[in-house]
């Protein structure tokens, strides 16, 4: 197997064994102590702690999280993920108390690997579109990523 493709198959473990299946296990395996997560949720965003941090909330929030890879691409030592999220806000997320809606929400990401492992992640949400979904922001609002 490639290195582009050894990276795309841990890009796919973290969402669909750790986001979709709840694995916190595949944090240690596939997330380097020294990883930087620009894009972290209230930590600071260092390492396989962080993502177990996130795959927590997110599941709390959505039980019934699921991630689907729409597209990957690899290059060199970065992986490109075109990615959905969907759920049903069933607990609470950062404050906000469950409102039993389904949520849709695109995402970007981009992870850089070393030797197997995540090092670095940014990644690009429509935000807005979840919010107004949850019914906490004005239809109104114009989207941002």
């Amino acid at each position: 197997m490639s290195t582009e493709e050894g990276n795309k198959a841990a890009f796919r473990r973290m969402y669909e064994e750790g986001m979709n299946g709840g694995n916190l296990d595949v944090a240690d395996e596939l997330i380097d102590p020294e990883c930087v997560d620009h894009e972290s949720h209230g930590d600071d965003g260092r390492g396989p702690e962080s993502l177990r941090r996130l795959i927590i909330m997110l599941r709390t929030a959505f039980p019934d999280l699921r991630f689907t890879i729409e597209e990957l691409i690899a290059e060199r030592d970065i992986v490109a993920g075109r990615l959905i999220m969907e759920g049903t806000h069933d607990g609470p997320l950062m404050g906000m108390p469950p409102t039993g809606r389904t949520v849709r929400q695109d995402h970007m990401h981009f992870v850089r690997f070393r030797d197997g492992r995540a090092v670095e992640h940014w990644g690009v949400r429509d935000d807005v579109s979840m919010m107004r979904q949850l019914g906490s922001a004005p239809q109104g609002t114009a989207t941002s990523a």
